[in-house]
């Protein structure tokens, strides 16, 4: 976690660096004072007691990840140079990294553990290997070969909003329709995508949607990338599966 005043730092340096003199009409001398405002009188009551956030600032708040995103931008700026040199991937979503490496794992380590040293509150928790996860998406170097899949964290699922609760009824279709999306842009193989579809029903099921409603959706959404046909939910035709 940064201090306060490094997170204002880093936004009047972005600015500076950037050529701003305004924002939308505001001068970033008042940027910095609203952000100082919104950083350094973060309060809240607990237990009887009243607290103030001296460190860092408030999750969730817009604010607090545009400033972690532009300090982590100045952060990666070795790390960028050094993956540009070889023309490998490097790619960042807040504080998670994943980046490709073709040199020896020794150098890789090298670079990382140096990494650990640039700041004294940002250490890299690191994993190194030919299949890894990256947020929810399953990476795998298969001899050269980019497969991808949908990564499961353990301890998000299998609880999803139960059919039993008193939501809308468009919301577990919603559920269902953007379960069947995330299988297909992720899966980069009819098995893949097989695997993972099998996946959504047993976990549809234990949170106790009837079947025939899961039928119906996933019947809904196929029809709109393939001709209609009774036997939609069943794709068991990979040249049907590269058609959507």
């Amino acid at each position: 976690m940064l201090s306060q005043e490094e997170a204002l730092d880093s936004l009047m340096t972005f600015l500076h660096v950037h050529s701003y003199r305004k924002v939308k009409g505001i001068s970033i001398d008042t940027i910095k004072k609203l952000a100082s405002i919104i950083l350094k009188d973060n309060v809240f009551a607990y237990g009887k007691k009243n607290y103030k956030q001296t460190t860092g600032g408030a999750m969730g708040s817009s604010l607090t990840l545009t400033l972690a995103n532009i300090f982590m931008s100045k952060w990666q700026k070795n790390l960028v140079e050094e993956q540009t040199k070889t023309d490998e991937f490097y790619g960042r979503y807040i504080d998670d990294i994943f980046m490709t490496w073709n040199r020896s794992e020794e150098e890789l380590r090298k670079l990382l553990d140096d990494a650990n040293t640039w700041h004294p509150n940002i250490k890299l928790d690191y994993k190194i290997g030919y299949s890894l996860p990256f947020l929810d998406v399953q990476l795998t170097n298969n001899n050269g070969i980019l497969l991808t899949s949908v990564y499961h964290k353990p301890a998000a699922e299998p609880c999803i909003t139960p059919f039993t609760s008193d939501h809308p009824r468009h919301a577990f279709a919603n559920t269902i329709k953007n379960f069947l999306e995330r299988a297909v842009r992720y899966s980069s193989t009819f098995e893949a995508f097989n695997y993972e579809r099998r996946n959504i029903k047993l976990m549809l099921l234990y949170n106790d949607y009837p079947s025939t409603f899961i039928e119906n959706e996933l019947q809904k959404y196929f029809s709109e990338y393939i001709s209609k046909s009774l036997f939609l939910p069943l794709i068991n035709d990979e040249q049907k599966y590269f058609l959507m």
